[in-house]
């Protein structure tokens, strides 16, 4: 190394000074420091409180800039580095030792002093084995196991010690080491500095006793911001060859925590306050269980639905007019007539054209009146749309040439009309004050997938509709039976060609049944993503749940990401860690939503609500649930990565 092999010092100051900023208030704490510090140097750096010694160390340690002056490392201008290269450089070339310890609370003693090796890209292997034998040359066999609040106050800084030393430590900063501890105790970790300075290794202490600061070969006394004493180097700083690189193996190396010892931190971290992490996993365990069952129950509505309606037939035309056609005074589309319904029966595959005319109508039996629709249509419609009567009988071609007032009643509305006991059967009602006779009741339908009520209708003959009730000529739609459905879309474009010819122009819209299906598929598809839609509205909660709590997680953890970056961390390895905790916990809580919201699907399809199972839901929740962490973690993560070490170090 340059400071080893040539009088070039390790650690080299000119004129540094540092000023504090608080708002128009300045305070130099440091006044123009000029210090050599040679490898191999074991110096005690010796003041009161506030003269300024450890802001020296920090800026030693290379955790804060010098406000002017300049500060070389091994020949290299700190200033010069930027946060990554500092965070290599305190990583492979210094050791700190607190006076408060700073081990993680969550991690046990040899994970505390695998830490450095995780940000210098050393094996999982390599770090237990180097922790181990750490720990074990300290005296902490027995303890490697155990976490800082079982340790005793020597024990803690022994681990602090071993931390120090991880990546081979060739300078190692320690900052009041006997401070919080007591004589015996402190006496052991003097000696073990000694033994470190011995071993060639450069030692920095930093204290205000003079009895602590008298184990050292040179003392530096600085007061009010200033140098006020050096005695020197008391013996040659030569530091062995190899030292520097001992025990850090594969130190060196740029690289990040991988992925599995990040989870591992990740789980490890989410333990240590187990009820915040329940109620975190709470709300995305609602959300993703929210949105799996609504798309399942959306899902089973829309396979509800195409079945009820390929139950109808896949035999049929449905004709409208166009919405772009131009309408009566009543607002009435002019397109199709009774007319177009007889040439299109004449064409060949059809086995019947059945035109309707509906429109809402009041009936009036007795003392009650009752709205509903009524539909004007043609004998034909009974075959066509496989709803056959129960009781009496539909509309006869004589009834229907002969303008006949007679009515066909659907269930609903002769429940409604008729009390119980009375038979509607030849009874008149009025329709719109127009008597009709009653002359059939069609048998019960039930509801629509949609929830309508299909016996709430009444039919009558159309030329009757048309004359006498609706005063309308102009037909609502059109349904053509097909004889063979093979053939079907031959006989779709053959009617599209013969009303285009009737009507001079393309003014209609023709479905058949597939298409229907199609459509009414998309609308409930329409509606299944509106569902899913309320259901993510809770996941969203659940992330900013997730960000809240990620939020006070860096608030109260501020001090371990002062110690992570004082060993090496860089910005990218903060934001890493703290972004994977929020992935792991979205993650988790996905998973149990994931079960929990099968688990209500299935409790529902038990009492009979149509559900559908697919792994799409599933995955489409769970995929939503790991994005939320990696967003909602993100800002979090962000105001860790980015905090001052020094700032983060004094945080109480």
């Amino acid at each position: 190394m340059p400071g080893q092999a040539g009088p070039q010092p390790l650690i080299a100051l000119r004129d540094v000074t540092k000023t504090y900023v608080n708002g128009d208030l300045a305070v130099e704490v440091l006044h123009g420091i000029s210090l050599d510090i040679h490898a191999g140097e074991f110096v005690a750096i010796m003041g009161a409180s506030g003269s300024g010694k450890s802001t020296l160390m920090n800026i030693l340690g290379c955790l804060d800039r010098p406000t002017t002056g300049e500060y070389r490392v091994d020949g290299i201008d700190a200033a010069t580095l930027g946060g990554d290269s500092l965070a290599h450089l305190r990583r492979e070339t210094f050791g700190f030792i607190f006076q408060s310890y700073n081990l993680i609370p969550s991690a046990t003693a040899a994970e505390n002093v695998e830490v450095p090796a995780i940000y210098a890209g050393l094996s999982a292997a390599a770090r237990r084995e180097r922790a181990a034998q750490l720990l074990s040359s300290l005296g902490l066999a027995d303890r490697m196991d155990h976490r800082p609040n079982q340790l005793s106050g020597g024990q803690q800084q022994r681990v602090s010690i071993a931390r120090a030393l991880m990546n081979g430590g060739r300078v190692i900063l320690a900052d009041e080491p006997t401070g919080a501890l007591d004589s015996r105790s402190g006496a052991e970790v003097m000696a073990l500095l000694r033994r470190m300075s011995d071993a060639g290794q450069t030692v920095i202490l930093i204290t205000h006793d003079r009895v602590v600061a008298d184990h050292a070969h040179r003392l530096i006394e600085i007061r009010d911001g200033h140098i006020v004493g050096d005695s020197g180097a008391r013996r040659p700083a030569a530091a062995p060859a190899g030292v520097a690189a001992e025990g850090g193996g594969d130190a060196g190396a740029l690289g990040v925590a991988d992925m599995a010892e990040a989870v591992k931190m990740a789980l490890r971290a989410l333990r240590a306050n187990l009820f915040r992490t329940v109620l975190t996993l709470l709300g995305i365990v609602i959300g993703v269980g929210a949105v799996i069952a609504m798309l399942a129950i959306g899902g089973g509505a829309k396979q509800s639905v195409v079945d009820r309606i390929s139950a109808m037939g896949t035999d049929l035309l449905l004709i409208r007019p166009a919405q772009t056609n131009s309408r009566t005074a009543d607002g009435v589309i002019a397109t199709l007539v009774p007319e177009d319904a007889d040439a299109l029966a004449e064409l060949p595959n059809v086995a019947a054209a059945v035109p309707e005319l509906l429109g809402n109508v009041t009936m009036r039996y007795g003392n009650t009146d009752y709205q509903t629709q009524a539909d004007a249509t043609t004998p034909s419609f009974t075959v066509a749309r496989n709803w056959p009567v129960d009781r009496g009988g539909f509309i006869a071609p004589r009834d229907e040439a002969g303008y006949a007032p007679v009515i066909v009643l659907g269930q609903t509305v002769a429940r409604v009309l008729f009390p119980e006991g009375v038979d509607p059967m030849g009874r008149y009602v009025l329709v719109n004050n127009i008597p009709f006779q009653v002359i059939g009741l069609m048998q019960a339908k039930g509801a629509t997938p949609y929830g309508a009520d299909q016996d709430d209708v009444v039919f009558m003959p159309l030329s009757t509709g048309s004359m006498r009730v609706f005063g309308k000529r102009f037909v609502r739609s059109i349904t053509v039976q097909v004889q063979d459905t093979a053939r079907i879309d031959e006989t779709q474009a053959a009617v599209q060609a013969l009303l285009e010819q009737r009507h001079r122009r393309q003014d209609v819209q023709i479905r058949n049944m597939s298409s229907l299906l199609e459509t009414v598929s998309a609308t409930q598809n329409t509606l299944t993503i509106l569902l899913g839609s309320v259901a993510a509205i809770s996941l969203l909660v659940g992330g900013i749940g997730v960000m809240n709590i990620m939020l006070v997680s860096v608030t109260e953890r501020t001090r371990e990401i002062g110690v992570r970056m004082a060993t090496g961390a860089r910005m990218r390895d903060i934001l890493q860690q703290f972004i994977t905790e929020s992935v792991v916990v979205s993650a988790i809580g996905g998973a149990i939503g994931a079960v929990g919201g099968l688990g209500v699907a299935a409790v529902l399809r038990a009492f009979g609500t149509p559900i559908l199972f697919s792994p799409g839901p599933v995955l489409l929740a769970f995929g939503c649930a790991f994005l939320t962490g990696l967003v909602f973690g993100y800002m979090p993560a962000r105001k860790a990565a980015t905090l001052d070490p020094v700032v983060a170090l004094s945080a109480e």
